[in-house]
């Protein structure tokens, strides 16, 4: 651990105090070796007690030294990362309920998939984030305004229902819209909580044109987010051969990663693929990890000071054991 990793590193100095201890008890034996072989009958000194003790005599201050190490690094307050809950933040799920979600090239269908993965996601969330959910298709719903509150979500994506047509910019627009109300409800000193939207789509837009620069289409709406702070993360979900039937004829639904790369990008945000179940319910988990939890420097200092203090009482009950009397 690096000098950065400590909060009071100036305490780090006294390891000159063990470095010092442990050069004092060196010089020490030495000097006492040397009065032992000056003095003393060297047969007599060999039976009596070179034998007996050995190494072991010098447990009880290396313990105590490795103790005054340990406490030393305590003092210094040592951190590290540690994944802690977020206590604030804002999220708007978007689905695509446009036809084409009823295409079976991810069985059950695409809508089935989604809302199941969705709901897990949305089980799973940590509670300090307020997520709301928003439906497009020819236009945009907002089903769930922003809550920590998970009940009416899952209900809500539950029995979501298909529609015509396909306005992904609309449902951009509608969550930014949604965020920023939230946000000027909830901001405080410390401003808005940070936001996200999560798209989840699987075809090209086709409303109010298939034109994504339109003002109201999805590269125009990705701009808006990225100018707002809110990155979008968007899940591209299908195949390459799907396909629905309407009145009779089959239409092919080929899923459009390629628009829905660009939308992440142009907002900052990440682009994800799915073209099965599992893999939906891979990407889902690793939002909630991005989004539910953060990475913080965290006090880390009582390891090191439960082990200080334990060597500190192994290095006073060898002394006891060995010397019969304290270091």
């Amino acid at each position: 651990m690096s000098l950065s990793g400590f909060t009071e590193p100036a305490w780090l100095l006294l390891l000159l105090v063990a470095a010092l201890l442990l050069a004092g008890y060196v010089l020490t034996q030495r000097e006492r070796r040397r009065r032992a072989m000056r003095f003393a009958n060297l047969a007599l000194l060999e039976k009596a007690g070179a034998r007996r003790q050995g190494w072991i005599r010098h447990v009880p201050a290396a313990l105590l030294i490795v103790s005054v190490i340990l406490l030393t690094v305590a003092l210094a307050g040592p951190t590290a990362e540690q994944k802690v809950p977020r206590n604030r933040a804002t999220v708007m799920l978007a689905i695509d309920v446009s036809l084409s979600m009823e295409s079976d090239d991810i069985p059950p269908s695409r809508l089935a998939a989604a809302q199941e993965s969705a709901a897990t996601f949305v089980d799973g969330l940590t509670p300090g984030v307020n997520l709301g959910l928003i439906s497009f298709a020819g236009t945009a719903s907002v089903l769930v305004p922003p809550t920590t509150e998970r009940k009416g979500t899952v209900e809500a994506i539950k029995n979501l229902k298909l529609a015509e047509s396909t306005a992904t910019g609309e449902g951009i627009f509608s969550a930014l819209q949604a965020i920023e109300g939230f946000s000027s409800v909830v901001g405080g000193a410390d401003g808005p909580p940070p936001a996200r939207i999560v798209l989840m789509a699987d075809g090209k837009q086709v409303s109010p044109t298939e034109d994504m620069e339109d003002p109201r289409g999805a590269f125009t709406a990705a701009r808006a987010a990225k100018e707002a702070g809110v990155p979008i993360s968007t899940i591209s979900f299908g195949t390459s051969h799907g396909t629905v039937d309407i009145e009779g004829r089959t239409y092919p639904v080929e899923v459009d990663d390629e628009a829905m790369r660009q939308i992440a990008a142009i907002s900052d945000g990440q682009f994800y693929k799915a073209a099965s179940g599992d893999q939906l319910k891979a990407v889902y988990a690793d939002l909630g990890e991005q989004i539910g939890y953060e990475i913080k420097l965290a006090d880390a200092s009582r390891p090191w000071l439960a082990l200080g203090t334990l060597m500190l009482i192994m290095a006073a009950g060898t002394s006891l054991f060995i010397g019969q009397r304290l270091p």
